[in-house]
């Protein structure tokens, strides 16, 4: 218990008032996206904004890249989610097949290579493999998320978990506590929207057998 109470002390000491603000929208996200609300995206375009110029600053250059990415997916993410809202035909959770997570892992690592050879040969990035593998694999889920694609979740725990290291090599603390804090949301997460999806199901299989 000493050690966590002194690393969380470490942490705040280290936080810059951005960063708090950046972990702040980051939870509320993870937290509205729980809820299947609307709203986790705008909490999402704070998020990232803020984390573009933190993630550069101590030269994860994918992650901050990455960010960008996240800003086009909040956008997108609202205009669908809205959309299913406006037309009364709600967005369900869906599941891939295992053809569907087979392609999606190899397109991960085939760009990890790629990008992992070129951030290693050609900049100064810290931990160029390790950074490219969470940000490929960070593109990948976050489309999934605004599809909801109920295996989303099972992909986050281990892309928060390899972050929660890069995070505390490059000294953001907060942020790596906030992502071992997001891998505990994921396992809830996946539990809450697998009961809605199983629920769902039940559902079209008693109102198919009545048709």
């Amino acid at each position: 218990m000493d050690k966590l109470e002194s690393y969380v002390l470490e942490a705040w000491q280290l936080t810059n008032s951005w960063e708090l603000i950046a972990v702040f929208f980051a939870v509320l996200y993870l937290v509205l996206v729980i809820k299947e609300s609307i709203w986790c995206w705008p909490a999402a375009l704070v998020s990232t904004g803020i984390y573009i110029f933190l993630f550069f600053d101590v030269n994860l250059y994918m992650e901050s890249a990455l960010q960008f990415f996240y800003i086009v997916m909040a956008l997108y993410g609202w205009m669908l989610w809205r959309k299913h809202d406006k037309t009364e035909d709600d967005l369900q959770i869906t599941s891939w097949t295992v053809k569907q997570h087979f392609f999606a892992i190899s397109l991960v690592f085939l760009l990890v290579l790629i990008s992992g050879f070129l951030l290693e040969t050609s900049t100064n990035a810290a931990y160029p493999w390790l950074d490219s593998l969470t940000t490929w694999g960070a593109v990948i889920t976050t489309w999934m998320v605004t599809k909801k694609i109920l295996e989303n979740w099972i992909y986050w725990i281990p892309l928060n978990s390899i972050s929660v290291f890069l995070f505390i090599q490059r000294d953001l603390y907060l942020t790596a506590l906030l992502f071992i804090f997001y891998v505990m949301l994921c396992i809830n997460g996946y539990k809450l929207w697998h009961q809605r999806y199983e629920t769902l199901s039940k559902h079209k299989e008693i109102t198919h057998g009545l048709i």
